[in-house]
């Protein structure tokens, strides 16, 4: 067995092999014998005290002599040749790469089909949260209908730190790089690219369709105010970074929408008590009803948990025989675009209070179709010969399909009374 990568997580499987080695030996029926760690320095520093013998900086020649490999190293290149040289060479894969998978899933999932090694990859989504085994196995008999999850810990820290302390999103940022939460360049969090990358996955083992990164619709927290977290409090939701995979019926089709973007949540909703950089993701399903899976989503260890129930159940395959686990994901839903979504808004406007614009808003509103659940005006300034008295309004919508909405505040945008639209935020859950 080899092990590709030894950082955070790669160093929690490895002390984990060589501690429990005899309980690991037997839940597979055999002993898992660590080979080597390919890694790129031997002697950069690890959280772990592991033996320096297992290190080489040989990738290839480790992964060809392998039964089983585990590749952690993140990135697209190497990882994506050397897992195909462990399945070309009949070696079943274990990994965490979200990025690959997300990138370019289908052709590892092919080979490895034709091959007929396993390729497993729990601890791409959600760190330990048993998530993708569920919807591949005890979900398999019943149809998913929606996904929604917190999936990224980072950005869900940064909302909670600024919904429970009034923490401005450069304060909370800076609050969850000094934690170790969040990566010295956060692009990939706060910009909602990592959550993508899980949504497709999630899309693809859910809808039993192959769901390229880029038919995920992506918005990122960076655009998210104080005032935004204050009017969601002030409103009874909170705001959460969401990645959801939804079935629609768009004119009598059926097809499936992928979307991550930041959402208001009821605080009743199961989603909205996430704390910290917690991960959870909300299932429902036509026979099952409603699921919740809760728990770390990130970290040394609680990943490394996900990835040896990955190789527990690969190991035991080789020792028992039979065959592996193959992709799912052989259907072809259409994937829909965000205009095709129905959902409702929550939008913030600046307005001139005087007589008729509550009025005229409402109006506007109704020509495009869209109706209004809440209209809530706070006024501020009283006015006076050199400054006109403003009011903010926040109004919540009925669902409708995401173009009249946008149409809706393209519009608004257009009337005299309008100072500023100040925020536009999908709502889910009511």
């Amino acid at each position: 067995m080899a092990l590709l990568g030894c950082g955070n997580v790669g160093s929690q499987v490895a002390r984990i092999l060589l501690s429990d080695a005899d309980a690991l030996a037997a839940r597979v029926g055999a002993r898992l014998e660590l080979t080597g760690i390919a890694v790129r320095n031997i002697d950069a520093p690890r959280e772990a005290d592991l033996p320096r013998e297992l290190f080489t900086t040989d990738a290839e020649a480790l992964t060809r002599n392998a039964d089983l490999v585990i590749e952690l190293l993140g990135g697209i290149e190497p990882a994506r040749s050397l897992i195909l040289t462990a399945i070309e060479h009949g070696a079943g894969v274990i990994s965490g790469n979200k990025a690959l998978l997300a990138a370019d899933g289908p052709t590892l999932y092919e080979k490895a089909d034709a091959a007929g090694v396993q390729l497993s990859y729990e601890a791409a989504v959600a760190g330990a949260i048993p998530i993708l085994r569920p919807i591949q196995d005890s979900l398999s008999g019943d149809r998913i209908t929606k996904v929604m999850g917190i999936v990224n810990g980072t950005t869900n820290y940064i909302l909670d730190q600024m919904d429970s302390t009034g923490a401005s999103f450069d304060d909370a940022l800076a609050e969850a790089q000094r934690l170790g939460y969040a990566e010295a360049d956060p692009t990939a969090d706060v910009d909602g690219l990592d959550a993508a990358a899980k949504a497709a996955i999630l899309a693809s083992l859910s809808f039993h369709t192959r769901f390229p990164l880029e038919s995920v619709h992506c918005e990122g927290i960076r655009s998210v105010s104080a005032a935004d977290i204050s009017a969601a409090q002030d409103a009874g939701y909170v705001i959460k970074l969401l990645a959801i995979a939804e079935k629609l019926h768009n004119d009598g089709a059926e097809g499936v929408s992928v979307r991550v973007h930041p959402t208001l949540l009821p605080r009743r909703h199961p989603l909205a008590a996430v704390r910290g950089a917690f991960n959870a993701v909300f299932i429902e399903a036509e026979s099952a009803g409603e699921l919740m899976f809760y728990g770390q989503g990130a970290g040394g260890t609680p990943t490394a948990s996900a990835v040896l129930g990955d190789l527990v159940s690969a190991a035991r395959r080789i020792v028992l025989g039979g065959p592996a686990r193959t992709e799912t994901t052989t259907g072809h839903v259409p994937v829909l675009g965000i205009d095709d979504v129905t959902t409702s808004y929550y939008i913030g406007l600046d307005v001139a209070d005087q007589p008729g614009v509550l009025a005229r808003i409402a109006h506007l509103f109704a020509e495009q179709g869209v109706s209004i659940e809440t209209m809530r005006q706070t006024i501020h300034g009283n006015g006076g010969q050199l400054q006109q008295a403003t009011a903010e309004l926040r109004i919540v919508t009925h669902r409708a399909s995401e173009a009249a909405l946008a149409a809706t505040v393209r519009a608004v945008k257009d009337l005299d009374v309008i100072n500023s639209v100040t925020s536009v935020l999908r709502v889910e859950g009511v």
